[in-house]
């Protein structure tokens, strides 16, 4: 969708809005409605419809795509969309699904999204997150407040951009990661687990014989876990793909000279990477979870996982 001579397409649960007012009158906008559902109870499986639909649009005459929806799961949502959609053309993922009180303001964020969309600056990088004035790249933003006014943030770079007196302006451009098909229908399985003082990792175990096919573990600090836990999280990762990822907002984990984990001088040989677990890199527990469930499709097995999640390294 572009501001100009240029179309639009908007998928989402965006037509109790109806198109906004205060663009240009040669903008063509191009509704694709979705079941009004609760941004809660919104899954993986619709974002990959959407991303479908989305692909198909922009490979025909639309210039760039809007995703309006609530704000609990748009961090989500709009990572499954940078996953799957491909090309330069941009997606703006906004929280404007909301109810009567705020439809003023709903009708605004989603004119300024356009405006977004429609930014030739805009392509080439990925799927983005509009809150407020503010422009996210979709791999690092976080929701970090409730309310019908969500706040989001990007705690290891900040946002990219700010729409400034009407016009997207980019302070920062991320690098154009590679996508997955859109083939191989809905993500997989996969557990997320986040450890917390004195577990000891009894529920892995379980994991598998309750149809999960993968598994994502969110450790403290940069991966760590207690040394009594480094067993059971062993074995499980001989048995499905496991990642480890930070519980820490901003945490970070990569194999750096053999891996994270347990460190050796504390708990002896306890590297977790070493042991088959595969890094989440940059990625949150949260966002991690929906790669590998993605990765997984097709019966994909650990080095398949391994390759998807090196970019983000």
């Amino acid at each position: 969708m572009a501001l100009g001579s240029q179309a639009a397409a908007l998928a989402g649960g965006i037509d109790a809005l109806g198109a906004p007012t205060g663009i240009a009158c040669d903008v063509e906008i191009v509704l694709h409605a979705w079941p009004h559902l609760p941004s809660a109870s919104l899954s993986p499986a619709h974002l990959v419809e959407v991303a479908h639909r989305i692909e198909q649009a922009l490979a025909e005459d639309c210039d760039g795509a809007v995703v309006a929806q609530g704000a609990d799961t748009v961090e989500e949502s709009a990572f499954v969309l940078d996953l799957l959609v491909p090309g330069s053309k941009p997606v703006v993922v906004t929280a404007a699904g909301a109810g009567p009180a705020t439809t003023g303001d709903a009708r605004g964020q989603l004119l300024t999204a356009m405006r977004v969309a429609g930014c030739r600056e805009a392509r080439d990088l990925g799927t983005l997150v509009l809150a407020g004035d503010r422009i996210h790249a979709a791999r690092f933003a976080q929701r970090v407040r409730t309310g019908p006014s969500p706040e989001l943030l990007s705690p290891l770079v900040g946002p990219i951009g700010t729409v400034v007196e009407g016009r997207p302006r980019f302070w920062v451009r991320v690098t154009r990661l590679p996508v997955l098909p859109f083939h191989g229908g809905p993500p997989r399985a996969v557990a997320l687990l986040s450890w917390t003082m004195g577990e000891d990792g009894r529920r892995l175990g379980a994991l598998p014989t309750l149809g999960y096919d993968g598994a994502v573990v969110e450790g403290m600090g940069a991966g760590y876990v207690p040394i009594e836990a480094v067993p059971p999280l062993c074995e499980l990762a001989a048995r499905m793909p496991v990642v480890l990822a930070s519980r820490a907002p901003d945490g970070v984990v990569v194999a750096r000279g053999g891996g994270t984990g347990m460190a050796e001088d504390e708990a002896g040989d306890t590297d977790l990477l070493r042991h088959g677990l595969i890094p989440a890199g940059c990625l949150t527990g949260l966002k991690a979870r929906l790669l590998l469930g993605l990765a997984l499709r097709g019966g994909a097995g650990h080095a398949a996982v391994a390759a998807a999640f090196s970019p983000y390294q």
